[in-house]
């Protein structure tokens, strides 16, 4: 009687793991910072953003209960290696760099990255031109890399930050003379009324061999399972016309993002 009582237990503790396992959250992490219009917070506190309607979209098609982590920049790739989280969802680009610790998913998105500096209409970016300048970008990503495989030998000085935010608001005060970001934010800076004042537009990046193969999900090494899931639902999602239904409800990121097509 005992040993089947025994039997009956572990069957039911059995039975209760597989309910947990069947019902875990996926933790996705998020940078703590906002990037708008790919994420921020709203007045109640909620993720939004296009980059958050893409993921939401994901985790339906997964048919997975999303719970989203805030993680500093610098401790994403951490996280994720140490369990902490499960995904990196937060405009990580896809680099040789980066595959070297994490895999990732197929991109769900790609952008090109914009030169922008003092309004003075001399678009000359050329290397030669700009030694002597500081060019500020936000550190870890494409951005640095450009910044440091091209203008740096030439004697420009690289200057990094935490975000994009923080280096925009010193280009716009005068403290650094050229930035390297993402097109949509990029565009977002000139259009209020202290970047259209002090900066333009000077010149577009777009070398896959420094900006990467597109922004993807981080993903730990070996976690196949994973992969197979986010690389087929944004296939789905691309094939369905959802990411370009996400894409026309985020109207100011016309003509700086592409999405996958099926």
């Amino acid at each position: 009687m005992r040993k089947v009582f025994e039997r009956l237990v572990l069957a039911a503790g059995l039975v209760v793991l597989q309910v947990g396992l069947a019902h875990a959250d996926i933790k996705i992490g998020l940078v703590a910072e906002p990037y708008p219009p790919f994420t921020s917070k709203d007045a109640s506190g909620k993720w939004v953003g296009w980059e958050i309607d893409v993921l939401e979209a994901a985790c339906k098609a997964m048919n997975e209960k999303c719970e989203y982590v805030e993680i500093a920049w610098d401790g994403l790739i951490p996280s994720l290696n140490s369990r902490t989280i499960d995904v990196i969802w937060s405009s990580l680009s896809i680099t040789a760099d980066r595959l070297e610790v994490i895999d990732f998913s197929v991109p769900y998105y790609s952008s090109v990255m914009f030169i922008v500096g003092p309004k003075n209409g001399d678009l000359d970016i050329s290397p030669e031109h700009l030694a002597g300048k500081v060019i500020g970008v936000p550190g870890g990503g494409p951005e640095e890399k450009y910044a440091t495989v091209i203008y740096a030998p030439a004697g420009t000085q690289i200057k990094t930050y935490p975000t994009q935010d923080e280096t925009s608001a010193d280009l716009v005060s005068g403290r650094i003379d050229y930035t390297v970001g993402g097109a949509a934010a990029m565009q977002r800076l000139l259009v209020t009324a202290e970047g259209s004042a002090c900066c333009e537009h000077k010149a577009d990046v777009d070398d896959p061999k420094i900006v990467g193969e597109g922004m993807g999900a981080g993903i730990r090494k070996g976690d196949t399972a994973l992969k197979a899931k986010l690389d087929a639902a944004i296939a789905a999602l691309a094939k369905s016309g959802e990411l370009d239904r996400i894409t026309a409800n985020h109207p100011e990121l016309k003509g700086t993002i592409k999405t996958p097509k099926p």
